[in-house]
């Protein structure tokens, strides 16, 4: 049995993914975990291999969703990306891009969704 806030979770990366989708992203991959971390989304624009955090937040409090992805948040995916390559040795000749997709009110009937691309940089 989900909590309400894992049940928000889930519905914010569905929405992220089904939004990068019609953006023409292939998805790869969703919630991959390993011993330092966990990515919500990898996926693939054109030659460009995309790491997406997605992000929710109930209200903007203490910054925000995207204000949540802080250094030690990016070196936890950064860490995970690492061990992705390593695994998948194919997705290691492809750049690799951290984005985070926040999506408010994701129960709503219609979320808003903001895409930060190159959020921040390894």
């Amino acid at each position: 049995m989900l909590t309400r806030r894992q049940e928000s979770g889930q519905r914010a990366e569905e929405l992220a993914a089904g939004f990068l989708r019609q953006r023409g992203l292939t998805i790869l991959m969703r919630n991959y975990r390993c011993r330092v971390g966990e990515l919500d989304i990898v996926a693939r624009q054109g030659d460009v291999l995309v790491v997406a955090e997605v992000r929710t937040r109930a209200d903007d409090s203490y910054g925000g969703a995207a204000a949540s992805v802080d250094r030690r948040k990016q070196q936890r995916l950064t860490r995970a990306a690492a061990r992705l390559l390593q695994q998948h040795r194919d997705l290691a000749q492809l750049p690799v891009r951290f984005d985070v997709i926040v999506v408010q009110a994701p129960d709503a009937e219609v979320p808003e969704i903001q895409w930060i691309r190159h959020a921040f940089t390894a």
